[in-house]
């Protein structure tokens, strides 16, 4: 029997968008184990709908690294006890594709590198960067160039990390139309300038520095007036440490002091409240572990 933990991921972080990934200390846990045909399990966030097939993202990328390296795929038993939540900002996607992809591959005796691995999980998913943090653990800056996927990853301190999810129907389809087709030049540099700072807060766990620069022009402000309470709930993070949307959204991550912790988390939650919207809320660090087995 093989058993592997995947961390949720957050993307963009603020004007990092589509480039930047930081692992969470959130897992999912999945275990593997030879059967007479494919069964999946699972506990946890998201049970309720994945337990009505066998065919999801998870088996699928499992499948899908058989088929690559030319094996043929044998029964297998796949239970998982999973943590992060769904639909959320967090990388629920990444974590499955990551985690069906590396437990095929260690079944089958690691023919596929952590670069192969982090290939296909890019091809299935359509970006890095939330497979990459998934992957690899620590904050990943990843990028496209023809056929190769180039990044580098950073460990960074154990910072605070909030994270209030409104309970709203926000698809990614619909997180990617509310976008402009094009931006200007100046949300550009505006954004360029930004995201190469926030890197360097991170590295450094500057959290004044971090709440200077984690603004963003290309996605967050279209996304926000979308999502109901979005924008006053980031407001409200904003006075407690530096704010983003987590990934696509809908959730809102804040890097604090740990003492404000609980009182940025009530606050935020308290702002979708108000509108009748459910929440649910986690207080975790970021994690420099990626994919392992235990």
């Amino acid at each position: 029997m093989l058993k592997i933990r995947v961390p949720a991921t957050s993307a963009n972080l603020g004007p990092g968008f589509d480039c930047l990934g930081l692992a969470l200390n959130v897992w999912n846990e999945i275990t593997f184990e030879a059967a007479h045909k494919l069964t999946y399990r699972v506990a946890g966030e998201g049970a309720e709908k994945l337990n009505k097939g066998t065919r999801n993202l998870l088996t699928k990328a499992y499948a899908l690294l058989y088929e690559v390296c030319g094996e043929k795929m044998g029964g297998v038993q796949i239970c998982a006890h999973n943590e992060i939540l769904m639909s959320s900002g967090l990388g629920s996607s990444a974590a499955a594709i990551v985690a069906g992809l590396f437990g095929a591959n260690e079944m089958l005796g690691r023919p596929l590198s952590e670069n192969g691995l982090l290939k296909l999980a890019t091809e299935i998913e359509g970006h890095p960067d939330n497979v990459a943090p998934a992957l690899l653990g620590g904050l990943v800056v990843s990028v496209m160039a023809r056929q190769e996927i180039i990044t580098r990853r950073y460990e960074i301190p154990e910072l605070t990390l909030v994270i209030v999810k409104p309970i709203v129907d926000w698809p990614t389809r619909v997180a990617r139309a509310v976008l402009p087709k094009s931006v200007s030049r100046v949300d550009a540099v505006y954004n360029v300038g930004r995201a190469v700072l926030v890197v360097d807060a991170l590295r450094n766990g500057d959290l004044e520095l971090l709440q200077k620069i984690m603004d963003d022009r290309i996605h967050q402000p279209y996304r926000l007036k979308h999502i109901s309470g979005g924008l006053s709930a980031y407001k409200t993070a904003k006075r407690f440490g530096a704010a983003a949307l987590s990934g696509a959204g809908p959730s809102i991550i804040a890097f604090v002091p740990p003492e404000n912790a609980e009182k940025a988390k009530k606050e935020i939650a308290a702002v979708f409240e108000e509108r009748g919207i459910e929440t649910r809320e986690i207080v975790t660090k970021p994690s420099s572990k990626g994919a392992y087995t235990i």
